[in-house]
């Protein structure tokens, strides 16, 4: 098992008493496992993966990542966050090399693997470009490149494309996908939309409203390679469904009378 999540639970201390943002949770997820979490807002999907990440500590249960026990950050992921972060007196290139430079690691060595992953991601134009220039995907592009510039074997994504306009969205979809299968990555990916969760992902994990505790995790049975045209079938459709029936069967959503 690569990742291992037992009986976790989050508190926070507030001026108005105790939140409970996360009910204990417990899930396995395999190597070189797409697994997206899906559920409303505040119900702990960026705290379990901050949790995950080693950035925020638990208030109970354990994680384990290849058996070793979270108790920190840990520096051997990739995180995308919702924001793209970039530091804009730095260029493209210049932004994705900040993961050399913090990590000390061989400059011409990162340099050739930076240039590989922007030119796999269609920026290989844009190196010299600063980010006020780019668009909203090209930044997150840039921001992908720089969570894989060390080439971590866990990538963690929390509401990467949020922002986006549609056909950009659909691009860093297929983009990802095309990644994920080419490097073998183990990705946790935190979205609100359950067509993209579909599209991506061999499993969903499906949350209640806050406090957050896991509803159901569901096995995405949709061959691969995937495409775009995948979501026309009536498979997704049906798994699609399936999702918004337990929202509807928690209150998330509610049938128009």
């Amino acid at each position: 098992m690569y990742i291992s999540v037992e009986g976790l639970s989050k508190r926070y201390d507030t001026r108005s008493g105790p939140v409970d943002a996360l009910n204990p949770v417990s899930f396995d997820v395999e190597e070189n496992e797409f697994l997206s979490i899906v559920g409303p807002s505040g119900c702990g999907k960026s705290t379990l993966l901050m949790i995950v990440s080693g950035l925020v500590p638990a208030s109970a249960g354990t994680v384990r990542i290849r058996s070793n026990r979270v108790l920190g950050p840990h520096t051997g992921l990739g995180f995308v966050f919702q924001q793209d972060v970039l530091l804009e007196w730095r260029t493209v290139l210049q932004n994705v090399m900040l993961q050399a430079q913090v990590r000390r690691l061989d400059k011409q060595q990162s340099l050739r693997r930076a240039k590989e992953l922007l030119r796999l991601v269609g920026l290989e134009e844009f190196e010299d470009k600063y980010p006020y220039e780019l668009s909203g995907g090209m930044r997150q592009r840039t921001a992908i490149c720089r969570a894989l510039l060390h080439d971590p074997d866990l990538l963690l994504m929390d509401e990467p494309f949020g922002a986006l306009d549609a056909i950009a969205r659909d691009q860093l979809n297929e983009d990802l996908l095309r990644y994920r299968r080419e490097a073998h990555k183990t990705v946790m990916f935190v979205t609100h939309s359950i067509p993209e969760a579909v599209f991506l992902s061999d499993r969903v994990l499906v949350m209640s409203p806050r406090p957050g505790r896991i509803e159901e995790i569901i096995t995405i049975d949709l061959p691969h390679p995937r495409h775009l045209t995948v979501r026309e079938t009536p498979k997704f459709a049906e798994l699609v469904g399936r999702i918004i029936r337990i929202f509807e069967s928690v209150g998330v959503f509610k049938k128009a009378q």
